[in-house]
């Protein structure tokens, strides 16, 4: 099926509705969809990608609503994917983070979509990966992505964002929270919100001491632990510029994190193909393989899943 090349020209051209309407091609698994993500893929590549993760209740929505709002000053054309919880009854998002940013709805250049996790586990929809690559193609500068909110679960996040901020409140639990390995891992920045809550002071503390524990090199990057208080913007401006010296010190390395993302987005696909199947068949070192021209844009990762599936196939 051939794509339609009006659609993908209305995405390229950061048409609002074309945006929705590819959203939603991807958000139904349609084949049409595919083919729109193949046709727009050569063109991506250009957006950061900035992952907002923590248990519910952390204030992220507000968090990113203000980021947003700091992001636009610096004249940063934003797209946000919030993605919430399913809902029983109609399958949808329930928290519909889009009422809680309706100061950004009449800017043409801000870009808002909430995505019901669908039964997805990890943190994210499915689709995230592919609404990420519409909003890049659009010409969106940065995508803020809002996981569900489900704590030591939100991994995949560090598989989709160039840069994982991960997000705490005092008085919560979070002081054993954040000493668990798989939260201290994926985080390249630390925000304790509702910093003039009791108890702050003393999260601060404990991501501090955690990170003492952990051996790292000289050079490699100590996320650092930004307080905000998202309801009134303080401390928004500092995360900004903490996000901004992460890009700074991680641009020796983005080819490699790069790379990597395409290695976990094309693992990602493959597995909604019955992945299990195909790695037990493929050669040794296919993988590999192509992950690197996914890397290099010379082929995009959906035909490049397909391709693996007749090669496995045959075998």
């Amino acid at each position: 099926m051939p794509p339609d090349s009006t659609l993908a020209e209305g995405v390229l051209a950061g048409d609002a509705r074309a945006i929705a309407r590819a959203i939603s091609l991807v958000e139904d698994d349609s084949p049409a969809g595919v083919e729109l993500l193949r046709a727009i893929f050569p063109k991506t590549g250009r957006a950061q990608l900035i992952g907002i993760t923590g248990p519910p209740g952390a204030g992220k929505s507000t968090l990113v609503d203000r980021l947003t709002g700091e992001l636009r000053k610096d004249g940063k054309k934003v797209g946000v994917i919030a993605v919430d919880p399913t809902s029983p009854f109609s399958g949808g998002a329930v928290l519909g983070d889009r009422v809680r940013m309706g100061r950004h709805f009449s800017d043409s250049d801000v870009f808002i979509r909430s995505m019901a996790t669908r039964g997805h586990l990890g943190g994210l929809a499915r689709a995230t990966g592919d609404v990420a690559v519409i909003l890049d193609a659009s010409g969106k500068d940065t995508i803020v992505i809002e996981t569900v909110g489900v704590g030591q679960g939100e991994i995949d996040i560090a598989g989709t964002a160039d840069v994982s901020v991960v997000v705490l409140v005092p008085t919560s639990g979070d002081e054993v929270q954040a000493l668990k390995a798989g939260i201290m891992e994926i985080a390249d920045i630390f925000v304790v919100n509702q910093a003039d809550r009791e108890g702050a002071d003393r999260l601060v503390q404990t991501i501090a001491a955690s990170q003492a524990l952990q051996a790292a090199a000289p050079e490699e990057w100590r996320p650092p632990i930004v307080k905000t208080i998202a309801t009134t913007g303080e401390g928004i401006p500092a995360l900004r510029a903490a996000i901004g010296e992460f890009q700074a010190h991680s641009m020796k390395a983005s080819g490699r994190r790069t790379r990597t993302r395409q290695e976990y987005r094309l693992r990602e696909l493959l597995s909604h193909r019955f992945l299990q199947h195909i790695e037990r068949l493929l050669p040794a070192g296919e993988l590999d393989r192509v992950i690197d021209r996914i890397a290099a844009r010379e082929v995009d990762p959906y035909t490049a899943a397909a391709e693996l599936m007749k090669q496995a196939l045959k075998g």
